[in-house]
């Protein structure tokens, strides 16, 4: 069973609906966007590559993007979408890494060819329309069948080491996200839109999957990103949009409508759901966003590890003001979505009594199959079937799970993950810096910024300019810090140990 069985499955049912909109006009309908996806798989295959075989998506988003996708799965092949704001450097990494050998970029992200691809198509350019052009018969084109075990997305994200880990999406992993969304986030019609704001190569993509099985249209704003003037036009012109948004993003949809004097039944008018998660949503927030827009947000909790599945707090929950609990349940990331088990656990692993704070632990079909090339990781992440999230929590007698702490050192900023060390060796490499630590300071808007802390070698003195171009030449610009703090020496332990907490302490107490 293959993901592309099921725009095959809309193709045939109903291939003059639309389906794929750039802006407010038609890019293609169901029919449409099937047979270009499926002659895509035949050129794929005719060029030898083989099931299983790795193609990446490095592009802002785009329409192609999806028949891309689709046509990656309709090959067999494992799609690798990544951060359009990495680095090239980056990115070339990855290539090497999951060994991709053809690529599909935007060339606003991707100026010149990336190391270790053979063949890196302009999703705009005429090489692309060539690949995507059906002939009539496009429809005969047999999917590749895969099993459910079968690795469909390749998810690269963050590690500690400051190297990205590849998680293994498979087939059933999605399929499963996808079913739940129905049961457990939103109900969706055939005439639903859902926009792409946010990347398609995160969590806004991955909800294509229920949007197509429901055969409701998919829109990409004709600005490719977040502009809530646009979205809020949009939303007015081809009927009230869904879409996954960082919680920064809500607040910029909010800040907009307060400027407009925007009521809830004008918002209503744009939005018909809005699923926030990918960073903590301050309480004070979401009731502000509640009150300016309605009844329009679900919250969900989950991991690339486990795609957008982990917890829920339903529209009915935000809404609930007079359960007795209320409050409470705006500062959790709410209950088990369907498909998957929660528990906290202590160190070994034991459960923690109901209110206490311990590891969060998810178990169900959603889980990964595991790291790329990498069983140690695996091994580490995934014990008895439970995927060990990283992530502190607690939870209630009504299964309410409230976030406390992550045990790892992520920052979350504007809902982007950035791992310290990944920043702290790269500014190492700069030319007078001898010691550097980093860590995420609080943010109203952002959630985190990145702070570097930076110790200079005897008779150095790096300035922040220069330290920021260095990150510029190495890694993507959403990592590099936002302030450097330049100290004479680090706190450390008796083993030699930088005590972030202090840092972390200091920058409050500022």
């Amino acid at each position: 069973m293959s993901l592309a069985h099921l725009l095959l499955r809309q193709a045939r049912q109903r291939p003059e609906s639309p389906a794929i909109l750039n802006g407010e006009a038609l890019h293609a309908t169901h029919g449409e966007w099937a047979a270009r996806s499926a002659r895509l798989a035949q050129r794929l295959r005719a060029a030898g590559l083989q099931p299983g075989e790795r193609v990446l998506l490095f592009a802002r988003n785009h329409p192609r993007y999806l028949e891309a996708l689709w046509g990656i799965w309709w090959a067999g092949l494992v799609a690798v979408p990544v951060n359009a704001k990495l680095h090239p450097r980056e990115v070339e990494w990855i290539v090497a890494n999951c060994g991709a050998r053809w690529g599909f970029v935007t060339t606003d992200v991707a100026p010149g060819p990336l190391a270790g691809l053979e063949r890196q198509i302009d999703l705009e350019g005429d090489e692309a329309a060539a690949l995507l052009a059906p002939a009539a018969d496009a429809l005969a084109v047999p999917v590749t069948e895969r099993d459910l075990g079968d690795t469909a997305w390749l998810f690269y994200t963050s590690g500690t080491t400051g190297r990205p880990k590849g998680v293994m999406l498979t087939h059933r992993n999605l399929m499963t996200m996808g079913t739940g969304y129905f049961v457990d986030v939103d109900p969706v019609a055939r005439g639903d839109v859902i926009a792409y704001a946010a990347p398609i190569s995160h969590g806004a993509g991955i909800y294509a999957i229920p949007h197509l099985m429901a055969g409701a249209r998919h829109v990409v704003p004709a600005s490719g990103g977040v502009d809530p003037a646009e979205l809020v036009a949009l939303g007015r012109a081809i009927g009230p949009l869904s879409l996954f948004a960082a919680p920064t993003i809500v607040g910029r949809l909010v800040d907009h409508a307060v400027a407009l004097g925007l009521s809830p039944d004008d918002c209503a008018q744009s939005f018909k759901t809005i699923v926030y998660g990918g960073a903590p949503m301050y309480v004070a927030d979401i009731q502000r966003a509640l009150q300016v827009m309605g009844p329009r947000f679900v919250q969900i909790y989950g991991q690339g590890e486990t795609p957008m599945v982990g917890t829920v707090l339903t529209r009915a929950d935000l809404a609930g003001s007079a359960h007795p609990r209320h409050a409470q349940r705006l500062a959790s990331v709410g209950v088990a979505q369907t498909p998957v088990r929660v528990r906290v656990t202590d160190s070994q692993g034991v459960d923690v009594p109901l209110g206490d704070v311990g590891e969060v632990l998810i178990q169900g079909d959603s889980v990964m199959a595991g790291y790329w090339a990498n069983p140690d990781a695996t091994a580490a992440a995934i014990q008895n079937g439970w995927l060990f999230t990283g992530d502190m929590g607690s939870l209630d007698a009504d299964g309410y799970l409230t976030l406390k702490d992550r045990s790892k050192d992520l920052i979350i900023s504007g809902g982007s993950n950035i791992y310290p060390r990944e920043v702290e060796e790269a500014l190492l490499t700069a030319a007078g810096v001898a010691e550097v630590a980093v860590v995420g300071e609080a943010d109203a808007q952002w959630g985190e910024n990145v702070v570097a802390f930076v110790v200079a070698h005897a008779g150095a003195a790096p300035t922040e300019a220069v330290l920021d171009a260095h990150c510029l030449d190495h890694i993507a610009r959403f990592k590099r810090p936002k302030r450097y703090i330049f100290v004479s020496a680090l706190p450390k332990n008796n083993y030699g140990k930088v005590l972030k907490t202090e840092l972390r302490e200091r920058l409050a107490d500022a």
